[in-house]
């Protein structure tokens, strides 16, 4: 009865008291506590369902025709799994003039492309190479390793790059892993040095549901430890990074490796704010 989920696990615990809290502003003259040690948290929360991000980086909001006038102009390259085809999709059913062309690709894997003529928006989403888990048949021709479709774009101030890579190396050995972030590494460092002007996003991974299947192969602990390798391995580089580990973890819905439209809307904003820091409505 510990375990079971509705009982224990997941449920909201009523406050004893009030259930606000209020914030008082620092008094004139109070002096600033310092601490030795480097502070360690959250990359940031949400408040009235907005993420605020913490660590410098604004989260703007984007409405239909900011976002519009946020990718005028531009490509966007998507590179990964599913949880990354979310992006293409909210997009997709957001911008008015976005037409997704039929390339005749496999269900859920694609290729997919997408062009919005009037604003000049070329968007595109390519599943990355094996190891892929899917229920349906896909031709090796269409396998693309993410580092090598990086090798083949030019860069340039028009160019974003959008990638995550996780969710299908939870029942390999880390150093599979490891080996993959290599070489897309690698790819990035060479994107960076011959168009500068590149903006580099990489999604993170993310806490998933738990059933008993999930729960004995693909746990969150090795999704963790892929999240920390991911973290590390591109740290330093001027690539920008979702914490989408952070964001699925601090809101109120369930766990999903695919998070509900509320997260993946949260997340097209910073998306877009590293696109366009000046703009958002």
């Amino acid at each position: 009865m510990l375990f079971f989920s509705g009982v224990n696990l997941k449920v909201y615990i009523q406050a004893s008291g009030p259930a606000s809290v209020t914030v008082s502003p620092k008094k004139e003259g109070q002096p600033e506590v310092e601490s030795s040690t480097v502070k360690v948290g959250p990359s940031g929360y949400y408040y009235q369902g907005v993420w605020q991000a913490l660590g410098g980086t604004t989260v703007r909001q984007f409405n239909a025709a900011a976002i519009s006038q946020c990718l005028k102009g531009k490509v966007v390259h998507m590179h990964g799994d599913s949880t990354v085809r979310q992006f293409f999709e909210f997009l997709d059913a957001t911008l008015p003039g976005l037409r997704v062309f039929d390339l005749h690709g496999v269900a859920n894997t694609g290729p997919f492309i997408a062009l919005d003529y009037a604003n000049n928006i070329l968007m595109k989403f390519r599943f990355h190479a094996p190891p892929i888990h899917s229920v349906h048949s896909i031709s090796t021709r269409e396998f693309r390793y993410i580092a090598n479709e990086i090798d083949e774009i030019i860069g340039g101030t028009n160019i974003v790059v959008v990638f995550d890579i996780w969710a299908h190396f939870g029942t390999y050995p880390m150093q599979i892993y490891i080996q993959r972030l290599q070489s897309i590494h690698r790819a990035v460092v060479r994107l960076l040095d011959r168009a500068p002007g590149t903006l580099v996003v990489i999604r993170t991974g993310a806490p998933r549901e738990l059933t008993l299947y999930y729960g004995l192969i693909n746990s969150d602990w090795q999704s963790l430890q892929c999240y920390k390798v991911l973290r590390t391995m591109f740290k330093g580089l001027n690539v920008h990074l979702i914490d989408a580990w952070e964001m699925v973890l601090a809101h109120h819905l369930p766990h999903n490796i695919h998070p509900p439209p509320p997260i993946i809307e949260n997340m097209i904003n910073v998306l877009l704010s590293y696109t366009c820091p000046q703009m958002g409505g």
